[in-house]
Formats: C-alpha cells, structure tokens, sequence
C-alpha cells in the first residue's frame, strides 16, 4: 500500500512535465500532500469532508462546463493515469518491435502481480482484456455445451452478455432461461432462493452480476456460487461494475470466474479490462482467439488477441496507485454518500421513485430514479439540452427511471444543479417541445 505522501508525490511528476495535463498548477500537489497528511478521522468522515475531496477533484482534467453523471458508462482516468499511457505511447513508438514488445510487454508481469494482490488471488488467474465484455464472452463462449444445455440468467443482466447467449441459442441449439429479480432486493437469500428455484437438470451455467448495471443493485454472489456448486453448475460473476467501486476482495465472492472493466471505476485507460479464472479452471475454458496446446493451462492464453498497445494496459498500474493512495474504504463510502446527497431530497417529492436500496449492503454508486408520469428518456435529452448534465436515461420491460453515478471528482455544487433541474420537472413538468 502506497502512504499518501509517496501517492501524490508520484502524481506530481508526471502532471508537471506533460503537455496533456498542463491545465493543473503543479503548486496544488504541496498543499495536498499538506491536506492529506493532517487529516484524521474514519472513512465515513473522510467521505463528508470537502476539503480532501476537492484536492482529489483537482487531480482530473474534466470539462467543468458540463455536469457528467454517467460515470457508470466510462470514466474519466486522471492526470496521472493519461500521462503514464502518454509516456507509454510515446516510448513504445520510438521502435515498437523493440521498445514495445521487448521493454514494455514485460512490464505487464508487475501490473499482473498488482492487480492480483489487490483482488487477493494468485497473478497467475489473472488475464488483461480490454473490457468486463470481452472477459465475460471469453467465458460464456469458453465452456463447452451441446444441444439441449440450458444457461441461467436474470432479465436484468447486461445486454451483450444477453444477446451472446442469444447467439449461442441459434448456433448451438443451446437454451437460455430467464428469470426478474426484485426491484429492489434487501434480502440476499432471496437472490439465492431465486436462482435455485430456477435451475433445472438441464442447466449447465449460470450468468449474474455483481452489482446490476440498471439498478444498482449488489447480489449475493457467494451465496449463489456456494448454491450452485452443489449441482455442480459453474457460475460467471459480471463485475463490469463493482471492481474499485466498493472495498471486497475475491475471498468475498469465492466465484470460479469473474470479469471487469478497469476503465470505470478504477480510473484506468479506456480499453482496459481484467479477468479472474481460478487456476484450476483455466485448462478446460477455450479463450476466444486460438492459442497454442503448450498454452492450455496458461492464464495469458485469454490475451492472445494479436498486436495491441502495452501503453493501456502497462498505466493500469498508475490507475492503482491513484485507487489505493485515495483509500478503497474512502472512496467506496465518498460514493455512497454522493448517492445519498442526490437521492435524499428527491425522495422527499411524491412523483419520485428510487428503485435503488439506499442500504450499504445493497448498493454504492449507482442509483436509479424515476418521477412518475414523465418519460425518463425525455428527462434526459431535458437535462443535457437545458442544464448540460448528462445522465442514463434506463427503459425495461420492469421499470424505467434516470441511472445516476457521480465519481470522486463530482462536486457538491454539481449535484446541487442535477437536484435543481429535477425538482423543476417534478414541480412543472417538461416544456411542451419535449412531448
């Protein structure tokens, strides 16, 4: 673990000496080093305390004219991460035969090793891909399955990990079965209770997220995994967002299989995501691009896509650096109180539904508001037309509402605009350009 002293110092460097993040005053790093270093408290005091957060926010390099509240989707990395993947970039050019494959790739071992003791397994169950997609297909894809076999997932799960098991469906004769899950759930065995009255003797795998992408909503994962082992059923844990978001390590899921992306909560380059097989399950999970036999029980056999740049992948480290200098246990409790700074005075309106717990076992970051009677889509063309706020407009077949997830770099005074601007439509509707 990095002191905050070592954390910022290593920012202060490459902000000072790169064109790309010349907007910040490197005089700011000294009096966060001074910020930091005095002060105390717990977690949830830190989170509440906006003198720590405002030098964070000082850290991006994002558009302050504008008010993204879709942090969920990609997020910004800071100054740090850009400039690592700009050194990175620049170095790798200079010959990348040699400089590149031969310097660069290499290094790759390091950020493996890091990422893994963060996670808490073994580095040799972890593969760098460039998404939470990517990782989760290599396995939906990976395990084999005959005609007939059917895989089991929610009605809320990702799209594409939907419309892969879709494909599945047409080209192998393979069955997927869905089920809807509370909205919102604050009874974990509930989610177990669910996924097992659904199984069949034909199911072969099961798909679930770790914290749903619409909703917000965290799931038991080790209650389910747990569950389906005793029918022997392997299950492959979407954790697209919940990696970085909130403190928990692999101990806490004990799943066989789970994929992220690095690019949303960790801060990390765009592109960059991770997977976790557990080392005894690597030699019968094909990877998507072929691999040699010698490779069969290797984890790298998931990242053999062809040339790709090592600049994302190499910065990730700087991704951590920056994650863990913050705190995980700060920043997962800045995150819900951002959540609750936003949601609280909406809920005090009689058109307003939350379809997100506000309780910490159940949610973080993400939330989901709907006011009853307007359209969420026209909510949200209303914000960025009229205020610049931009936000994710949900529609499903169960529900519909606005996903809602600010970041460390989110101000107060930012959320005070998205509060504004909603409580004008809930008082006086939509203007009429808008039906």
């Amino acid at each position: 673990m990095y002191s905050r002293r070592q954390f910022f110092g290593a920012l202060g460097r490459p902000a000072a000496a790169t064109m790309a993040v010349a907007t910040l005053d490197p005089i700011s790093f000294p009096r966060l080093f001074e910020t930091l270093s005095s002060f105390s408290g717990t977690p949830r005091e830190i989170a509440r305390d906006e003198s720590f957060w405002r030098e964070i926010q000082q850290a991006f390099t994002v558009d302050r004219s504008l008010v993204n509240l879709n942090n969920g989707g990609v997020s910004p990395a800071p100054a740090s991460v850009q400039a690592a993947m700009k050194r990175y970039l620049d170095y790798s050019n200079e010959a990348p035969v040699y400089t590149m494959w031969r310097i660069l790739e290499p290094q790759l071992e390091g950020v493996r090793q890091r990422i893994a003791r963060n996670f808490g397994c073994d580095a040799e169950e972890i593969a760098f891909t460039r998404n939470a997609s990517e990782g989760l297909q290599i396995c939906q894809l990976g395990i084999d399955l005959k005609r007939g076999d059917e895989v089991l997932t929610t009605t809320h799960d990702y799209g594409r990990m939907i419309t892969t098991f879709k494909q599945r469906e047409r080209r192998e004769g393979i069955v997927m079965h869905q089920f809807p899950i509370p909205i919102p759930s604050e009874d974990p065995e509930e989610i177990v209770r669910l996924f097992e009255r659904n199984i069949t003797p034909r199911t072969k795998m099961i798909l679930m997220c770790h914290i749903v992408n619409i909703t917000g909503q965290i799931l038991n994962v080790k209650g389910v995994v747990r569950m389906a082992r005793k029918y022997d059923i392997p299950v492959i844990v979407d954790g697209a967002h919940s990696f970085a978001h909130w403190e928990f390590t692999h101990e806490d899921l004990d799943c066989d299989y789970y994929a992220t992306s690095l690019h949303k909560w960790l801060f990390a380059p765009h592109g960059t995501g991770m997977l976790y097989v557990r080392k005894n399950k690597i030699k019968d999970l094909w990877p998507m691009m072929a691999a040699a036999e010698s490779q069969d029980d290797n984890i790298r056999k998931f990242e053999e896509i062809g040339t790709h740049p090592a600049a994302n992948h190499n910065a990730i480290a700087d991704a951590l650096t920056f994650h863990e200098g913050i705190g995980a246990k700060n920043k997962e409790e800045r995150l819900r109180y951002l959540m609750e700074y936003w949601a609280k005075p909406l809920l005090e309106h009689d058109l307003v539904v939350l379809h997100t717990s506000l309780k910490p076992e159940f949610s973080c970051g993400i939330g989901v508001v709907q006011v009853k009677g307007i359209d969420s889509g026209k909510i949200g063309c209303y914000l960025w037309d009229q205020h610049r706020i931009i936000v994710t407009p949900i529609k499903h077949a169960d529900f519909e509402g606005l996903r809602i997830t600010p970041n460390v770099y989110t101000t107060l005074e930012e959320l005070d605009r998205f509060i504004d601007a909603m409580e004008h439509v809930i008082q006086s509707g939509l203007p009429e350009k808008y039906f």
